[in-house]
């Protein structure tokens, strides 16, 4: 499929928003345009939305389910155009100097995100494009050894190893986690105390990190890479999870403050990354694997839960439990969420009837939040906890989830 060769017509409608909106006006006025315009409805299997919003021309559409044609041509238009200007975002500095590296978590989500449309949509250009940037960084991690961050974009070079057989693509990887494995630090998690990150301090390491181990550790046959990956997990597990309320603290500083409403604060992308990092531990664990049982309890209790968030428009907002003081939607978790929605039920943990009609409304309002050239909207900048956020704002990593929960909702809508 030529580039080229792929159109797009577009039927969503971008509001104007006012520099002196406030946020919730700014989410009703976008939200509510974009919802009527699409006019979508995924109430009988194997009919097609009323208005299909998108029409793609050379894509291959006759080996998709109706509505997940749909679904795959949003991922496309979406990946495109995070991929036209992906150069402009790694020269992107937030806080930290390396946010935007090529080996940098960031874009770690996004080459997920990608790799799992490339093996929906086998198009050869998402895989060499991939495969490019593999090749500048010489298939290698981030510098900082320990850090979970650093590792992310080792997920997209297993995916790779796996289609390719290279092993070029994963002997970096391989060397940096047996160091790891044989090297293990004993550091407190205490996220005040110095070189805490040289372990899964923080809940969104357990996107970073386990999900390569658990990769590598299929891939391998190798059960090193499990029993290090299932001790620090259960370890961040104990340290950063409230039982109590089926949610994760994004570190130790956090189990101490109040939102304004005296809630406890949860960060709502915080706990997607530990739902997106749940689904790629399971997808690679052993079925017999003495505590994979426990995984799926953790995943079943959290989406319980999260699922009963969800506002009436589809997403899920900054802060979990404060939707008074964060009125407005926020996509990167909502995209998590969406994944691990889909692909529980795709996988028989969560039941179909239930959460089916929560998954597609939330893929509904993901698609609501795309502008009409593709940009994904609503995705909170990088942070530690819940914050603002704007129809203008994107970010790679939001478009990294957007990917995987397309990628799942395709799975969905074809085995109704």
């Amino acid at each position: 499929m030529k580039k080229c060769r792929i159109k797009f017509l577009i039927f969503f409608g971008v509001a104007v928003l006012s520099q002196s909106s406030s946020y919730s006006q700014q989410f009703s006025a976008v939200i509510n345009n974009n919802l009527d315009k699409q006019d979508i409805s995924f109430s009988k299997a194997g009919e097609s939305p009323k208005n299909t919003g998108l029409i793609a021309e050379g894509m291959g559409q006759e080996s998709f389910h109706p509505v997940s044609k749909r679904v795959d041509s949003m991922m496309v238009l979406v990946a495109n155009w995070q991929i036209k200007h992906f150069d402009e975002s790694v020269k992107k500095v937030y806080k930290w100097p390396n946010d935007h590296k090529l080996w940098a978590w960031t874009n770690g989500v996004l080459y997920r995100g990608i790799l799992e449309l490339a093996k929906t949509t086998e198009y050869p250009e998402y895989w060499d494009f991939l495969k490019s940037i593999g090749q500048k960084q010489q298939w290698d991690l981030g510098p900082k050894i320990y850090y979970a961050d650093d590792i992310c974009v080792g997920q997209m070079y297993a995916g790779m190893y796996k289609k390719f057989k290279d092993t070029a693509m994963l002997n970096p990887t391989k060397k940096r986690l047996q160091y790891i494995i044989n090297n293990p630090k004993k550091t407190s998690l205490d996220f005040t105390i110095s070189n805490n990150q040289d372990r899964w301090s923080w809940c969104d390491a357990l996107f970073m990190a386990p999900p390569v181990f658990a990769m590598l550790g299929k891939i391998t046959g190798t059960d090193s890479y499990f029993k290090f990956m299932d001790r620090e997990f259960w370890t961040t597990f104990d340290t950063l999870y409230n039982k109590k309320d089926s949610l994760f603290f994004r570190d130790t500083r956090y189990k101490s403050m109040k939102e304004a409403n005296g809630a406890n604060v949860y960060w709502a992308r915080g706990n997607g990354w530990v739902i997106g990092g749940l689904a790629t531990i399971l997808d690679n664990m052993p079925k017999q694997y003495p505590s994979r049982k426990r995984y799926i309890k953790l995943y079943q209790e959290m989406m319980t839960r999260i699922a009963r968030m969800q506002d009436e428009h589809g997403f899920w907002h900054p802060s979990l439990l404060d939707y008074k003081s964060y009125p407005i939607p926020e996509t990167s978790s909502t995209a998590f969420f969406t994944y691990g929605l889909a692909w529980g039920i795709n996988r028989g943990y969560l039941d179909r009837k239930i959460y089916e009609p929560i998954a597609f409304k939330a893929w509904n309002a993901l698609e609501s939040a795309v502008h009409t050239d593709g940009k994904l909207g609503w995705v909170q900048e990088i942070g530690a906890d819940p914050a603002k956020v704007s129809y203008e704002d994107t970010e790679v990593y939001g478009v990294g989830a957007f990917l995987l929960a397309g990628s799942e909702m395709i799975k969905l809508k074809s085995t109704q």
